[in-house]
């Protein structure tokens, strides 16, 4: 640990201490926080542990703060366009398009959803884990559709602690090889890394816990059998979807990874689309809700069949 020490100064007059806490170690408002909570901040010689309480011009703030190798920050890139459909004090919600990667990792440092929304919303820096702020839930590369973004420390918990509870409602609209036995079913699989492939899911026994429902909403013979499928998500594993409707033997149109490629309906990418989200508003405590229609990729490929 090493100890910080800091004399507040007039522009930070009035600010509350997690926050300056976050400005002054480099932290996360979340991780920042955690040390307050933890008894690891001082103002004026006394602990305290409420993040809200405010500063004032001259007081001296210590901090232990952790000695940790930390990963660089996502820069804001103006040049990334994020579709943004809702947004307010808490939340964003993002309509995010195709082929737009959520936030860096490997193989993917720039150009990211994050990177977009730093550029508008540069206080995002300051909200969930450093190297992916704001991020509560993502979407994979291929796949279309609604995505909320915590905007505040208060939003983020709140949205973390509602997809842990399985409160969000997340509904995809999918286009599926065959024709599903049962209208309506629950896929109850556990998901991990393939000991095959490393670099994709699969079904194993030792996986974490999934469940997918599905509906069956339409069935196609032409030019050769599919179904058009709703998809709701009560846990939220990598490729969670696609994984467990390609092991029930019907994989995702398009899907590249999981057996979804056939000349017979081509498709530029995986038929997934995250058409509803709704949740408790963390500001409000009011329910809210969000629809995004079929992107016109996917709407051209519904064309085809019949």
């Amino acid at each position: 640990m090493t100890e910080q020490v800091e004399t507040v100064p007039a522009a930070l007059d009035g600010q509350r201490v997690d926050r300056v806490v976050a400005m002054i170690t480099g932290l996360s408002r979340t991780e920042a926080a955690g040390l307050v909570s933890a008894g690891s901040v001082a103002v004026d010689g006394r602990v305290v542990r409420r993040g809200a309480d405010r500063l004032h011009e001259g007081q001296v703030l210590a901090v232990d703060a952790p000695d940790v190798e930390r990963e660089p920050r996502p820069e804001a890139e103006p040049g990334v366009e994020v579709p943004v459909v809702f947004v307010d004090d808490d939340v964003i919600v993002v309509d995010k398009p195709a082929d737009l990667v959520v936030h860096p990792g490997a193989g993917h440092e720039d150009g990211t959803l994050v990177n977009g929304l730093l550029a508008r919303f540069p206080e995002l820096a300051d909200v969930g884990q450093a190297d992916r702020p704001g991020i509560v839930h993502r979407l994979d590369r291929g796949t279309s559709g609604l995505l909320v973004v915590a905007r505040s420390a208060r939003a983020y918990e709140s949205l973390v602690a509602q997809l842990q509870a399985r409160t969000v409602l997340r509904r995809y609209r999918t286009l599926v090889w065959g024709h599903p036995e049962s209208p309506n079913g629950i896929v109850d699989a556990p998901i991990g890394r393939s000991p095959r492939h490393p670099t994709r899911m699969a079904v194993v026994a030792d996986g974490k816990e999934a469940r997918t429902r599905y509906e069956v909403v339409r069935r196609y013979d032409e030019p050769t059998p599919t179904a058009e499928v709703l998809c709701r998500l009560e846990t939220g594993r990598t490729h969670q979807i696609r994984v467990h409707l390609s092991a029930i033997g019907h994989a995702v149109v398009g899907d590249d990874r999981y057996q979804g490629v056939r000349q017979s309906l081509p498709c530029p990418r995986p038929f997934l689309h995250a058409e509803h989200l709704g949740f408790v508003h963390p500001g409000t405590g009011d329910d809210v809700a969000f629809d995004s229609a079929l992107p016109p990729d996917l709407v051209q490929v519904l064309a085809q069949v019949r």
